[in-house]
């Protein structure tokens, strides 16, 4: 079932899917959601809301930790996709002010033998909850996104498994973000997320602990996400936005730094990546709907 109220993103009910409720009406309103702004909330998804709670505490227990003891675990070789980056090291495209933030990047535990070559995972030492309660939380944030790459294929008129090897295979990343106080010496242009797009295919975004996050309409103003309890916000990458010929909108967004400096956020992003050689030219049908025209990923 669609929910929708005043002045924010769609609400759809997963079960409407899962449980066969209303399959049609679902993929209807999860393509109407992301055609219309990138973005829908999701509720009865089968994420834990003990295991969201748990992870947030051990993200509160790591980055409470010195800065020397954190920066142990940003292997320089790793570039990122594991482990640590440190607050202010990242850049939104086409920003030159860093945002105001540091986050631990995790992906799946696979074992040697797997086609796709993965950096091993990286764990705090200091947090021993830290790796069992995210390896959770990663499992089950995979079983809904594959739940709903079905529903993405059938919408996009594809068998529905046309996504689960890709996604299966795919490079997909948990970040577990804090946002500390804002600092006083802050370059005046620095947000805590500059505005940007997300590159993947399909983002799935724990409720944070606090507001923050806006993205902006087709008509150009900011719309506040609200956060709440029980939900996960899904948007739409720049991968399946390219696939789709621009019908499904990689909407840009941001998190705005908040009125008091001393506030704290945290927040879990987890980016859907399909396998690297995955062909993302658009899909015949939906270049046709454009007049024949194929459309440039981040339009």
């Amino acid at each position: 079932m669609l929910i929708t109220t005043v002045k924010t993103i769609p609400v759809l009910d997963l079960e409407d899917f899962t449980q066969g409720k209303r399959i049609d009406a679902f993929i209807e309103s999860f393509g109407n959601a992301l055609a219309e702004f990138g973005f829908f909330a999701l509720v009865n998804h089968g994420v834990d809301q003990k295991i969201i709670d748990a992870a947030y505490g051990s993200a509160e227990a790591f980055f409470a930790l010195s800065e020397e003891t954190k920066k142990q675990y940003e292997i320089s070789e790793l570039q990122g996709q594991r482990g640590f980056t440190r607050f202010g090291k990242e850049h939104a495209k086409d920003s030159d002010a860093p945002d105001l933030k540091e986050f631990w990047h995790l992906g799946r535990e696979r074992e040697p033998a797997h086609p796709v070559s993965y950096p091993d995972n990286l764990w705090p030492r200091e947090v021993p909850q830290f790796r069992p309660v995210m390896a959770t939380l990663f499992e089950q944030l995979e079983a809904c996104a594959d739940v709903l790459m079905q529903a993405c294929a059938q919408y996009l008129h594809q068998p529905k498994d046309f996504f689960a090897t890709q996604v299966a295979e795919g490079q997909t990343i948990l970040r577990v973000i804090h946002y500390p106080p804002v600092p006083e010496e802050r370059e005046p242009a620095s947000q805590r997320a500059a505005p940007h797009e997300d590159i993947n295919l399909i983002t799935l975004l724990c409720e944070a602990t606090s507001p923050g996050l806006e993205l902006k309409t087709r008509s150009g103003h900011r719309l506040p996400v609200q956060t709440i309890p029980g939900q996960i916000v899904v948007d739409t990458g720049d991968m399946l936005q390219a696939l789709s010929n621009g019908l499904l909108r990689s909407t840009t967004h941001r998190v705005v730094n908040p009125n008091n400096s001393r506030d704290r956020r945290f927040s879990m992003p987890y980016f859907v990546h399909p396998r690297p050689e995955f062909d993302l030219t658009p899909l015949s049908g939906f270049v046709a709907m454009k007049g024949g025209k194929p459309l440039r990923p981040t339009q």
